[in-house]
């Protein structure tokens, strides 16, 4: 019976009887403009145990021929899906002859017709197991191989995959791409690209090499691209990157094109990602918009090291594949782009999606058991991103940065274009920081719900602590789960007001666990206006405040200059607010009274928002009215008052807009 899902079970028994070498692929595309399928042609040579017996995946109309050793193979033997194969002998070779179909999901081999100038365009993506679309494979991380790509297609397009090719022409009308051998590499980030793409191109000069770059969009969108900021960020990624992993990047070009209905946001095909088209800006984009496309761009460049060098053995870990490049990507911005404040626009954005999810009905654990492709394609999320993050950030403070990276690059050393498994980088970390993460996917990673932290405190009469504890409570609904109370590595901020600003005047860095931990450290201080757990937001985790915290959070919130910190107290008014813990109209009351001096852009898109949030769904009904009307009246005043032509003016306009009610 024909499956499209294919179960960890079986890809693991192919993986333990077969070892690919190397795929030959042919593309006959030059009927792209009246024919709804295309001719594949797949030569793939293989070793197996002798005697054993397995399948090739295929997802095609039709099979024109199969040979297997020479041997052809009947037409009773493929289901649309699987191509059975009988018999195999120690060395293989099998040559499949299909006609598999465009795509206009978003799945293979995607057709898109340009309405603006009746253009045609071909993109390919094939993560999870869609290269099958497009030729006959094992589609599998764990069997890698190289590849070798022929397409014919017509003669005024660009063809793109993984490394560059010989262009000869067949006729008046069509061409051939005949292009390199790649490295050995996963089915999912192999590339096929095709089309009259507009295009600029640039190069990176580094210290292990010069690497071509190109950045592409369809031509209808050409005057719109922004390629000058575009390649910025990516030469700084590769910088950082370069530098941080030690090792030099992996392929030998790296292309970026920009591709029509594409249905992610974007795809790290080694040496040829593909983005959204939302990276174009039509129109005016704040700083944040701007600092979330360097992030996509860094996050597709750090999976050309983590995920496409080394590759995970089996979509279990699909988590760490996709968190890893959600935290390079902060890290890289925090460190080499123009936004230092990366970890802030992290944590009030990226991470408020996570602690939203993992407080609803549908939350799971980070490293949730993918036993097949259809558990896989429910879990893109903001748990398996951001939590995931989060948890990374967690672990880099807990093993500390310089361990970490060590161990960071003695993996990439150590497994380069293989396939590992979560505890194959653990080993690494443990070693290169002597900390033992054995109670780190227990606690970490197999369990679900977000922790709360709360600071209770003893003062005597002169104003200094007597006691300070901090009480963790446990995930309000762990979905079935035993109630977990983690272990935190987190720093603890203390505040005080000189001069009319709020001044850290103290730090300290803290593990917390179990139900209370007291600070032993903090008796006999004197108490300051604002106690902060989790400055620097290290630890994934719900955050209180004491009460002088919590007035000084009213009164003050504009006066503390750390960026990081001050975002950090609008997110925990925000929790609060959702939790029922502040009152939406003292919430509202926040906004109103602070946020025309809130400097920092991801902030202030992030609590405007909020705000309406608050106003149309959290209030009483008989109190939203009044909110709205004077939400709307606050934004217009903003509006007029905010530097002309500024991002936060913006920000304010579009949420006047949004919000006027007469």
């Amino acid at each position: 019976m024909a499956t499209e899902n294919l179960t960890r079970d079986e890809c693991a028994e192919r993986a333990r009887i077969l070892d690919v070498r190397h795929y030959d692929i042919k593309l006959n595309l030059t009927d792209v403009a009246t024919s709804p399928h295309f001719l594949s042609t797949t030569t793939v040579e293989f070793e197996a145990e002798p005697g054993h017996d397995t399948f090739i995946d295929l997802l095609a109309p039709e099979i024109v021929s199969a040979h297997l050793n020479g041997v052809e193979i009947s037409a009773d033997h493929f289901d649309t899906t699987r191509l059975q194969l009988h018999g195999l002998a120690a060395e293989n070779t099998l040559v499949v002859v299909a006609k598999c179909a465009y795509s206009n999901t978003g799945e293979g081999l995607h057709k898109f017709v340009d309405p603006a100038d009746g253009q045609i365009y071909l993109y390919s993506q094939f993560e999870i197991a869609d290269a099958r679309r497009v030729f006959a494979c094992f589609d599998q991380p764990s069997l890698k191989a190289t590849y070798q790509f022929t397409v014919d297609a017509p003669t005024e397009w660009k063809v793109f995959s993984n490394t560059y090719a010989d262009i000869t022409p067949l006729d008046d009308k069509s061409s051939r791409h005949a292009f390199a051998q790649t490295k050995r590499m996963s089915t999912y980030i192999t590339a096929i690209v095709a089309g009259p793409y507009y295009g600029v191109t640039d190069e990176y000069v580094g210290p292990h090499g010069t690497y071509p770059l190109g950045l592409y969009c369809r031509a209808s969108l050409s005057e719109f691209l922004d390629a000058d900021e575009m390649f910025e960020t990516t030469k700084e990624g590769f910088a950082v990157f370069e530098r941080d992993f030690d090792m030099a990047y992996p392929f030998e070009k790296y292309d970026q094109i920009i591709v029509p209905e594409f249905n992610a946001g974007a795809m790290e095909n080694a040496g040829c990602v593909t983005f959204y088209e939302g990276v174009i800006y039509r129109g005016r984009a704040t700083d944040h918009e701007r600092e979330f496309r360097a992030n996509t761009i860094l996050h597709e460049l750090a999976h050309m090291w983590f995920g496409n060098l080394v590759t995970m053995q089996w979509w279990d870990d699909i988590w760490l594949n996709e968190s890893f490049a959600e935290w390079a990507a902060f890290y890289a911005n925090s460190l080499g782009t123009r936004f230092p404040e990366s970890w802030a626009s992290f944590m009030i954005d990226r991470k408020l999606w996570a602690y939203r999810e993992d407080q609803m009905t549908g939350t799971h654990p980070i490293a949730t058991d993918m036993i097949d492709l259809d558990t896989v394609e429910v879990n893109f999320d903001g748990i398996t991103y951001a939590k995931g993050a989060s948890t990374l950030r967690q672990l880099v403070a807990f093993v500390g940065e310089k361990d970490f990276l060590a161990g960071l690059a003695t993996y990439f050393k150590k497994y380069a274009w293989g396939n590992t498994e979560l505890k194959d980088l653990l080993a690494e970390l443990e070693a290169a920081s002597g900390r033992d993460l054995s109670s780190f996917t227990e606690s970490w990673l197999k369990t679900a719900g977000v922790n709360l932290v709360r600071p209770v405190v003893s003062v005597d009469a002169e104003g200094k602590y007597t006691r300070v504890v901090v009480e963790q409570e446990p995930p309000a609904e762990p979905k079935g789960l035993a109630p977990e109370l983690r272990k935190h590595r987190m720093a603890i901020g203390l505040y005080s007001l000189q001069n009319n600003e709020l001044v850290r005047t103290q730090r300290l860095e803290v593990d917390i666990e179990g139900q209370r931990t007291d600070i032993a450290e903090l008796v006999g201080v004197a108490q300051p206006d604002l106690l902060l757990l989790n400055d620097d937001d290290f630890t994934y985790a719900k955050v209180r405040l004491d009460e002088r915290s919590r007035a000084t959070l009213t009164a003050h919130l504009p006066q503390l200059g750390n960026t990081l910190s001050r975002s950090l107290l609008w997110s925990a008014a925000w929790d609060m607010t959702r939790d029922g813990e502040l009152a939406t109209g003292d919430f509202i009351d926040l906004v109103v009274g602070s946020i025309g001096a809130e400097p920092f852009i991801p902030v202030v898109q992030r609590v405007l928002v909020q705000a309406r949030t608050a106003g149309q769904i959290y209030a009483k009904v008989e109190n939203r009215e009044p909110y709205l009307t004077r939400l709307a009246d606050a934004f217009y005043s903003l509006t007029k008052s905010l530097e002309s032509g500024s991002d936060v003016q913006f920000a304010a306009a579009k949420n006047f807009v949004a919000t006027a009610r007469t």
